[in-house]
């Protein structure tokens, strides 16, 4: 899901950074005077624990392959405007030492990956978390990935790269089936911590 260089717009590109900005902005606001000391090096361990994890793809279907995002763990874990900034340090740290993602897509991925995935994770899985707790966390994973995806689909088309009628169906398609592999670890992975660490911050409640 990564955008690189080339594949959006100008227009696109200054409306993405505008928004990713403003909500970025908005993320330190909220957070700056609700973080623990406790909690700072619990987002850092998650932070690199993402990263590494992005690096890691399993195979999907046709020979394509996904991997995790990390957008729903981190806001299940922490709450979607500490997620938000993980997910912002990890994507520019990913387009400026690894050249994955591109620098003019920026503004896109951290929309799509930083905050559409963080946020719509953490509505859905409060929503449901009372009912019945691993069902919540599977479907606030899943549908954070197919969300992202129909943003990108939407970026790429009003840039005239891919017409929509070809972009949505393929991206959702994929995404849809990446998004249950996201679901699959992160069921996992936040229960885990719950089990034997009890909630990190007071972000997961």
């Amino acid at each position: 899901m990564h955008i690189p260089d080339g594949f959006i717009s100008m227009d696109v590109a200054v409306a993405t950074v505008a928004a990713s900005a403003a909500t970025v902005a908005l993320s330190i606001k909220k957070i700056k005077n609700s973080t623990s000391e406790n909690t700072v090096p619990e987002m850092g361990i998650m932070a690199a624990f993402v990263f590494a994890a992005q690096m890691v793809n399993f195979p999907v279907a046709g020979g394509t392959s996904g991997h995790l995002v990390g957008g729903a763990l981190l806001s299940i874990l922490f709450g979607p405007f500490r997620a938000c900034i993980i997910m912002t340090t990890i994507l520019i740290s990913q387009a400026l030492l690894f050249a994955d993602g591109g620098i003019t897509a920026l503004g896109a991925n951290i929309l799509n990956m930083g905050i559409v995935a963080p946020f719509s994770a953490y509505l859905i899985y409060k929503f449901l978390k009372n009912r019945k707790l691993k069902l919540a966390i599977f479907l606030a994973s899943w549908i954070s990935i197919v969300l992202s995806a129909i943003f990108c689909a939407f970026e790429l088309a009003l840039s005239g790269t891919i017409p929509l009628k070809v972009a949505l169906p393929a991206m959702t398609s994929i995404h849809a089936l990446i998004g249950i592999g996201e679901g699959l670890i992160t069921v996992p992975l936040v229960t885990g911590i719950l089990k034997y660490h009890g909630a990190p911050t007071e972000g997961i409640s």
